[in-house]
């Protein structure tokens, strides 16, 4: 399929084609729902090599709940939902059933789990599955059948000879009472049939009952001879076969006779020495062409004695990176057992016998509470590594709605090769009772008729639309499950998509808005930094964290080995152990930077850091590079001024030429002790850490003269921590000193305090000292008088100060404090922020507010992050201000 859709023909907005691009972004049930929005979607997507790569389409996957709550505001289904009816009114109980969707997981056999948003309804329990569609128990007899991609709901009419219960689960009917055990989709609805012709089975503990249509009603299937609970049911050329809990198997023909005893139990059930096993049941499925019935039992005891054979694959504490953190263990032989038996139903009176299945060849069951899949597996590793996914394999979940005491292990594999041992492996760290787990294989193979003409249709344009055709529901949507530089991608196919997703700037809660760029809490592992060099350089997603809102990921695949030294707008300073760059965020642009001069400084020491560390005399250290003006379209990109900050001594570069030395001449040892640097109105300013004086240097000259030097606005024995910044307006300079230590009460550590909007720690520390100055350098250089004038107010603005270059934010829209005095809100006006001054770990890791006029008892707010560990990240945090607006200028909006 087409690499790009911008009319000049270029790739880089969309490497691998739009809709791979989105649909990598996208959870895997979102992705298949955009493939079957329209025919275009459709097509490209059956062509597409890297869609199934990046979802695990066609992999059986473990569907089961999510470990934690999804509160309404970070549901995509609930804020669609809200934006749809703002200011209008509708029906409350279609408003009840179509506002939510459930935030679940996906575990493929052998990768690691992901979230999918399944548009159910939110109330129901999930009572059965098959291809598309999930069976959703409500009450009382609230029962329904819901397509998980597209939302379309059936309502199923309730079973008139059953009395409902309190318990949603249970059912009475002649004084007997009735345990549902799972809801049997033999035939799933169509758009060919418009969605009326199914045949489903409702299968209880001492009742069948079947429905074929949702105008028609259920037929209780009676059973005479029935001596035990039933176990499971199909539908399996036109005739309904159940079995039981002891093996016995009986049919009816609805047209003729029933129910028919066509066998007892091929083999007896096998129990331990007290007469139970936990994973003991019989199960019903068809053949791969469907021209036979098989019969599978399963037996065995889990219970965490210690037989004989047991085999610990991994230990229940280890995490591989290959089995993903999952405990799977082996049970040797005797422990646990499968068998398959096949039979022809094509007579029944007499029945033909059950004959033993040896081998499913390269297909493998799937059997649970879904209907039972069967479909070819290619074996993920040799036999004597631990990969789950393998064929000639039987695979087993849960076989009931609601059991009261789930077998442990959650998912087994019995390999019906004779050498291979049984497999188990748990999904969930922690069980919840809500769901119970399904087999559901993720697929856009029924898309094609989600295009006919229905209310549930993703788009509009006759179908055939591209992506200017979805609607402007399913942008904010798809919008929800991209990261920040996929959705300024999005916005940048067309006008239209830039002017359906900007309107939702309110809901995204990331937009224009100064966020803590910084490597997921995932990465924050105590190892030694050279282990973590190798190892942490290569991931290349990473978290942007709003102060207030929750966290989003954002993909920066030129980070693969790189570490940043600097940020300012869309563009981040990179380099790795050969060369310096500049890298454009959204469009990935990559700007090689020169080689800093051989005559200045000596190349070949501190090898094990080349790209940081060099000899200049005595040895230097980068702290940081200053992007003081970013590179533009209009200026072919070579407009870019920078400053290379070392400790002792300064490179400024500007587009098209060399680094140039700013020299100070100070006597060895007194060299300059720099910690920030900036450049202002054609000057470059530095400040000293050790007593605040501030160099600033003349760059117009070629070569720039000795600078002058602006004594600290402040002179004492305290030690401060320096920054300098532009004012609001770009003409003055502003130097920010705060107390370089934050002093403790008693050496007591404070409380923490719970974030919850994104998970951060917050801590409250008494008030610290923070001021701001400002002077008009060049007017007072020309004056001979460096007056700083105190600056007690930025007004609505905040500063945010760090390893980016300064961000000067208008938040005149943000509440100025916490209505109780806390610290939340976190961001505020008229405050001063301030994280990682360089990219050298020489000091606590920790984002101080302060505010330059702070209320009575109002104490300081600080981000803590973990001492330990965070030194191995090796990617310090700094600010960074998403801008949906870069849409317009950097990238081509394509106008329709």
């Amino acid at each position: 399929m087409a690499r790009s859709i911008n009319e000049s023909g270029s790739s880089w907005v969309f490497p691998d084609g739009p809709l791979e691009e989105i649909a990598s972004r996208c959870d895997v049930i979102t992705a298949a729902s955009l493939v079957g929005s329209c025919k275009f979607y459709h097509d490209s997507a059956t062509q597409s090599v890297a869609l199934p790569a990046s979802q695990p389409f066609g992999m059986p996957c473990v569907l089961h709940t999510h470990q934690t709550e999804v509160p309404p505001a970070h549901n995509p289904f609930y804020r669609v939902h809200k934006f749809k009816q703002e200011g209008a009114q509708k029906d409350k109980q279609h408003d009840a059933k179509d506002r939510k969707g459930t935030l679940c997981q996906l575990t493929p056999l052998d990768r690691i789990s992901s979230d999918a948003v399944i548009p159910d309804g939110g109330t129901g329990m999930w009572a059965g599955a098959n291809g598309d569609w999930i069976a959703l128990l409500g009450f009382p007899w609230n029962w329904e059948l819901v397509n998980v991609y597209t939302g379309r709901r059936i309502p199923l009419p309730p079973i008139s000879e059953f009395k409902s219960t309190p318990d949603k689960l249970v059912f009475e009917s002649n004084d007997q009472h009735l345990q549902l055990l799972k809801i049997a989709i033999c035939r799933v609805p169509t758009a060919a049939s418009n969605y009326t012709s199914f045949s489903v089975l409702a299968i209880f503990n001492a009742a069948i009952a079947v429905l074929h249509c949702a105008s028609s009603r259920w037929t209780v299937l009676d059973n005479q001879f029935l001596a035990y609970g039933y176990s499971d049911a199909i539908i399996h050329k036109g005739i309904v076969f159940a079995v039981t809990q002891t093996g016995e198997v009986y049919a009816w023909n609805q047209l003729s006779w029933g129910p028919l005893l066509i066998s007892t139990a091929p083999i007896p059930p096998e129990l331990d020495e007290q007469g139970r096993y936990n994973l003991g049941s019989w199960w019903l499925a068809r053949s791969p062409d469907g021209s036979r019935l098989f019969l599978v039992h399963t037996w065995g005891v889990t219970d965490g004695r210690d037989y004989t054979g047991l085999v610990r694959i991994l230990p229940a504490a280890a995490t591989s990176e290959g089995r993903h953190g999952r405990t799977i263990r082996g049970y040797g032989k005797g422990l646990l057992g499968c068998e398959v038996y096949s039979m022809d139903t094509s007579q029944l009176m007499p029945p033909r016998p059950w004959r033993r299945i040896i081998s499913l060849g390269s297909y493998s069951l799937f059997l649970g509470v879904n209907y039972p899949i069967i479909i070819p597996v290619e074996d993920g590793a040799e036999h004597d590594r631990p990969n789950m996914a393998r064929s000639n394999s039987v695979y087993t979940s849960h076989h009931a709605v609601g059991l009261a005491y789930p077998p442990s292990p959650e998912i087994c594999r019995f390999s019906l090769n004779s050498e291979d041992c049984t497999v188990g492996f748990q999904t969930n760290i922690r069980w919840t009772w809500r769901q119970v787990p399904l087999w559901l294989i993720p697929s856009f193979a029924n898309a094609r008729q989600w295009n006919l003409p229905s209310r549930h249709r993703l788009c509009r344009g006759g179908g055939d639309g591209h992506l200017e055709a979805l609607t402007g529901d399913n942008i904010n949507l798809i919008a929800a499950h991209l990261d920040v530089t996929y959705t300024v991608r999005l916005a940048a196919c067309s006008r239209e998509l830039y002017d359906m997703i900007s309107k939702d700037e309110g809901k995204m809660h990331h937009w224009d808005e100064p966020c803590l760029l910084m490597p997921p809490p995932a990465y924050w592992f105590d190892e030694h930094w050279d282990v973590a060099r190798t190892s942490r350089l290569h991931d290349t997603v990473y978290d942007l964290v709003p102060l207030d809102h929750p966290r989003r990921s954002v993909a920066l695949p030129f980070m693969h080995d790189r570490k940043w030294l600097g940020a300012n707008g869309d563009w981040i300073a990179a380099a790795d152990h050969h060369e310096w760059c500049l890298v454009n965020v959204y469009t990935e642009r990559h700007i090689p930077l020169p080689s800093l001069p051989d005559s200045k400084i000596d190349h070949s020491s501190f090898s094990y850091q080349p790209a940081y560390s060099f000899n200049w005399g005595p040895a230097i250290d980068l702290l940081k590079i200053v992007i003081c003006q970013v590179p533009t379209k209009g200026g072919r990109y070579a407009d870019y001024k920078l400053i290379a900050l070392f400790d002792k001594t300064i490179f400024y570069l500007e587009g098209g030429g060399d680094w140039r030395m700013l020299e100070a001449l100070t006597p060895a040892p007194d060299y300059p002790n720099y910690c920030d640097a900036i450049e202002l109105r054609g000057h470059v300013f530095a400040v000293d850490e050790t007593d605040g004086s501030t160099y600033f240097w003349d760059t117009a000259n070629e070569n720039p003269m000795l600078p002058f030097v602006i004594p600290p606005p402040v002179v004492d024995d305290q030690q401060y921590a320096w920054f300098l910044a532009p004012s609001a307006d770009g003409k003055r300079l502003m130097i920010i000193l705060t107390v370089n230590k934050i002093g403790i009460a008693n050496a007591e550590v404070p409380p923490d305090i719970p974030y919850a909007a994104n998970g951060l720690q917050l801590r409250q520390y008494p008030p610290v000292a923070t001021y701001v100055f400002e002077l008009d350098p060049l007017s007072t250089a020309r004056a001979g008088d460096f007056l700083w004038r105190q600056v007690n107010s930025l007004s609505d603005h905040s500063l945010f100060l760090g390893l980016n270059y300064p961000i000067i934010a208008n938040l005149k829209k943000r509440e100025s404090k916490a209505p109780d005095g806390t610290l939340v809100p976190f961001m505020r006006k008229n405050c001063v922020y301030t994280a990682y001054r360089n990219i050298r770990y020489n000091q606590y890791p920790k984002i101080l507010r302060c505010n330059l006029q702070p209320d009575e008892g109002e104490t300081v707010g600080v981000i803590s992050l973990p001492k330990d560990g965070w030194d191995s990240v090796r990617q310090a945090a700094m600010w960074f201000k998403p801008a949906l607006n870069i849409a317009r200028s950097v990238l081509p909006l394509k106008k329709q």
